[in-house]
């Protein structure tokens, strides 16, 4: 099974926060797999940090929507600030027994620069590239 989502730019601006859906992106992608964020999370933030390539990913139209998300990310950058991701999970969410259908989830997941987002979804277990190399030799 896929685990779709879509990576959205943002501009960071004064009065907007990282934990809500911004009024306005510049630019979307579409990702049909691999969407976690111990996958395409980490991917993003070793881009940011490191100018790594991603791949797979499809150019759509800023008011492009799908019904069948499990995540949307937030790359918020702007001239001399430092970038930050937001992460929200959408899926269906849980199965309401009251009301006898699915909840959708709309839930902020993660705020944080890169550096943090390696720190929470990254392997401490072995020596993975998504270990940041503090010596800044490549």
């Amino acid at each position: 099974m896929s685990t779709r989502a879509q990576v959205r730019f943002a501009t960071r601006e004064e009065g907007v926060t990282f934990s809500s859906h911004p009024d306005k992106i510049h630019a979307q992608f579409y990702v049909h797999s691999d969407g976690y964020p111990e996958g395409l999370g980490l991917d993003i933030a070793m881009s940011v940090l490191k100018n790594d390539l991603i791949s797979g990913w499809e150019i759509e139209h800023v008011q492009t929507l799908h019904g069948d998300l499990d995540y949307i990310y937030y790359i918020w950058s702007d001239y001399d600030k430092e970038t930050w991701i937001s992460i929200f999970h959408v899926g269906l969410g849980e199965w309401c027994d009251k009301c006898k259908q699915y909840v959708e989830e709309n839930k902020c997941i993660f705020v944080g620069l890169p550096t943090q987002l390696i720190t929470k979804y990254g392997s401490q277990e072995d020596e993975s590239y998504y270990k940041l190399n503090t010596n800044n030799d490549g």
